[in-house]
């Protein structure tokens, strides 16, 4: 398993059909290690604390896997000719794995990296900001049909974290699993 990609963003405004909101979806690739406190990664912000952030929600993992799944729907809509293909973070990810599915997590899981160590705590549950930045109405709807929501995590040890490194999944109580708690949260999303 693998650490593809560390991204972070700033809160900016956008435009939402006729009103302006508040979001840091929009996440950059960090070229360099980039330390981890308690609350997350350093320079990374979120918008709505209410929502997002926070000791549970420090940090956002997602799966690169899923990233075709994401470009195939833009496609469909007619976005494909915009762009040549999603960077990391366009999903709104701190941290972008390879080698490591929802299907595979577990909460209270612990991801090892080198130099810190991060708790498995909930899935994502998306909300309409995630089909602003993917530019697709549909977006939060087909992540609830498919379960490709990645999840948050927890700073259990803080230090730092770079793109490249390798960590270790070690189990935690193995209680509930990623996608069981999606699927109770999201099951409103599916009607």
């Amino acid at each position: 398993m693998r650490l593809l990609s560390v991204q972070c963003g700033q809160a900016r405004p956008v435009q939402a059909g006729e009103r302006r909101i508040l979001t840091a979806i929009h996440k950059t690739a960090l070229s360099a290690a980039v330390a981890v406190h308690k609350l997350g990664l350093e320079g990374d912000e979120q918008a709505d604390l209410s929502v997002h952030g926070g000791l549970e929600k420090a940090v956002y993992a997602y799966p690169s896997e899923h990233y075709p799944f994401w470009q195939a729907l833009r496609a469909q809509a007619g976005l494909a000719q915009i762009d040549t293909g999603l960077a990391y973070g366009s999903l709104g990810e701190n941290l972008t794995l390879e080698g490591l599915l929802e299907h595979q997590v577990w909460v209270g899981d612990v991801l090892a990296f080198p130099d810190c160590s991060l708790r498995v705590t909930q899935p994502r549950e998306p909300c309409f900001k995630f089909n602003l930045a993917l530019g697709v109405n549909t977006a939060v709807r087909q992540m609830a049909r498919s379960g490709a929501c990645g999840f948050y995590l927890s700073v259990e040890r803080p230090g730092s974290l770079q793109a490249g490194q390798s960590f270790q999944l070690l189990a935690g109580p193995r209680r509930v699993s990623i996608p069981e708690r999606f699927s109770a949260k999201m099951f409103k999303h599916l009607r």
